[in-house]
């Protein structure tokens, strides 16, 4: 499904008319091509204090095919190996502005985020992106210090309801001893594969580091993803194996067909089978058994019976409920149980906006999807061992057959209420899973990221 709106004021004819009535004029989101690799974006990189965080962010983005730029004393410097060369040049456009408050401790400390970022606010390209670091709250040592790190959501959740232009804003709280793996993240976040992502709380922990190919990082991976045949599973399969993974698409025995097309694709492989029904885990199992174990596991199938609370029969119920929630659960104990997921695996569950803010005639897609993210919370919690890490997305409103059936004027509001104003696509979620499914993002685990462009309400 196509934005027509989008594609309508991006021209020049329809941005005219939409300035002069006042209408809505999102930009067309820029988004990642294997064939179109953007080098050469300038990236301001600043800091309150000279942390290990900050250290490990200067070397992360040299390592990254974009200009660093440095603030040091209010002078802007372009950072090589050879050292920093200041420039003066005023007009200068940024793509990035990645700032670390990982040293601030107190209210007054707060300041310093206003002062990096407001001088060069106007000065981000559109489609941009903002990053702040910040120390993770639960980390803290006094109130004063957490409460001022966990201030920063509210800045960056109001900065990205300000800047609009498709620029996205992140939070990324990280642990004292976890700058080592932001590599992923900041990879990630400052990248076009980012692009519906914005107004989020990443959190990242001290974990193995590990070294990949950034252009398969996939490489050698078995990965499930339930839910394959069309829409969002099919663009998560596809990006999956863009980016090296031998892929297992699953699907109903209606979706055989579409299943060996994409299987053949993909050169990967598929598996008819309901994962509601008693032997799914069992058969899973067996299957990782056969080969060599599994390293991501998608658990992207799912399915909408909406009615409003009052009309709910106990069999519409029950059916989202063990869909959408029930067999996740059951296929997650078994595998880890048995210990059918590899060292370093990564298991990541599609949750959704309506599992955050609720939704009207949706009770039971909601409570299934509110229940994910309790999954997800307790199961990185007490359940994981070997490296192996459980994430979510969460998606909003995204261009899919299903919203195509919304009536118009639902619609169109769901589509214009983000700070976007505009639906998302499913490669936009498929990036954000790829991005939790790459070995080097072993520090993310237990996160629950929105692919929602920032809703204005619920997010």
């Amino acid at each position: 499904m196509a934005d027509k709106y989008v594609n309508w004021v991006s021209s020049g004819t329809g941005k005219k008319i939409a300035k002069k009535l006042g209408l809505p004029q999102p930009v067309k989101l820029k988004r990642y091509s294997p064939e179109k690799v953007n080098v050469g974006l300038n990236v301001l990189v600043g800091g309150f204090k000279n942390t290990p965080v900050l250290e490990t962010l200067y070397k992360t983005v040299l390592d990254l095919p974009v200009n660093t730029f440095v603030l040091e004393d209010n002078q802007v410097f372009r950072k090589g190996l050879g050292g920093n060369t200041p420039t003066n040049d005023e007009k200068m456009k940024f793509h990035g502005l990645v700032f670390d408050a990982s040293g601030i401790q107190n209210t007054q400390d707060l300041q310093s985020v206003r002062d990096f970022f407001n001088p060069f606010f106007r000065r981000i390209n559109e489609c941009g992106r903002i990053i702040v670091l910040a120390r993770d709250p639960d980390t803290c040592e006094d109130i004063e210090s957490a409460m001022s790190n966990r201030s920063l959501v509210g800045f960056i959740k109001s900065l990205g309801k300000e800047a609009r232009r498709g620029i996205a804003v992140q939070i990324v709280y990280v642990t004292p001893d976890g700058a080592e793996n932001l590599q992923s993240t900041i990879e990630f976040l400052l990248s076009y594969k980012s692009a519906y992502v914005s107004g989020q709380v990443i959190k990242v922990h001290k974990a193995e580091v590990v070294k990949v190919d950034r252009k398969k990082p996939l490489t050698n991976k078995l990965a499930l993803v339930t839910g394959a045949s069309r829409g969002i599973g099919k663009s998560i399969s596809e990006v999956l194996a863009r980016d090296g993974a031998k892929v297992v698409l699953l699907d109903i025995e209606p979706q055989r067909s579409a299943l060996e097309k994409l299987a053949k694709e993909l050169d990967g492989l598929y598996i008819t089978l309901d994962i509601t029904a008693e032997n799914a885990p069992q058969v899973l199992s067996e299957f990782a058994e056969e080969h060599g174990g599994w390293d991501v596991i998608v658990h992207n199938a799912g399915i909408t019976k909406d009615k409003m609370f009052v009309n709910m029969t106990p069999e519409i119920w029950n059916q989202v409920i063990n869909v959408n929630l029930a067999s996740q659960q059951k296929i997650n104990d078994v595998l880890l149980k048995e210990k059918k997921i590899n060292s370093n695996g990564r298991i990541i569950c599609v949750s959704s906006i309506a599992g955050i803010a609720g939704n009207a005639g949706q009770t039971n897609y909601a409570t299934s999807k509110t229940g994910v993210i309790g999954m997800v919370d307790y199961t990185a919690k007490h359940l994981l061992s070997d490296g192996i890490t459980i994430n979510a997305v969460a998606p909003g409103f995204i261009e899919t057959d299903m919203t195509a059936k919304i009536p118009l004027g639902i619609r169109e509001a769901g589509r214009r209420l983000n700070a976007m104003s505009q639906g998302g696509l499913p490669i936009d979620v498929a990036e954000t899973i790829a991005w939790y499914a790459n070995p080097s993002s072993s520090g993310l685990n237990g996160n629950i990221v929105r692919v929602c462009g920032l809703m204005m309400l619920g997010a």
